[in-house]
């Protein structure tokens, strides 16, 4: 455990019950809300890569303007 989360907890703690499992119900929200997004990204892989190669070629069958406007 890092000296900051040490901290936190320690303060926490000194905390009334209910503000305590607000706090842990914001802190496990988050950590849900993480895993959903590594989640899908991890999952979303094979599509930007496919995504990605379409582009290169439009791109290279210069179906698609890749300079900047003035």
């Amino acid at each position: 455990m890092t000296q900051l989360l040490e901290k936190v907890l320690t303060e926490v703690y000194k905390l009334p019950p209910e503000k305590q499992d607000a706090i842990a119900a914001v802190i496990l929200e988050e950590l849900e809300d993480e895993q959903l997004w590594n989640k899908a990204f991890a999952e979303s892989q094979d599509k930007l890569a496919q995504l990605a190669c379409k582009v290169r070629a439009d791109i290279k069958a210069d179906r698609i303007n890749t300079r900047c406007a003035p």
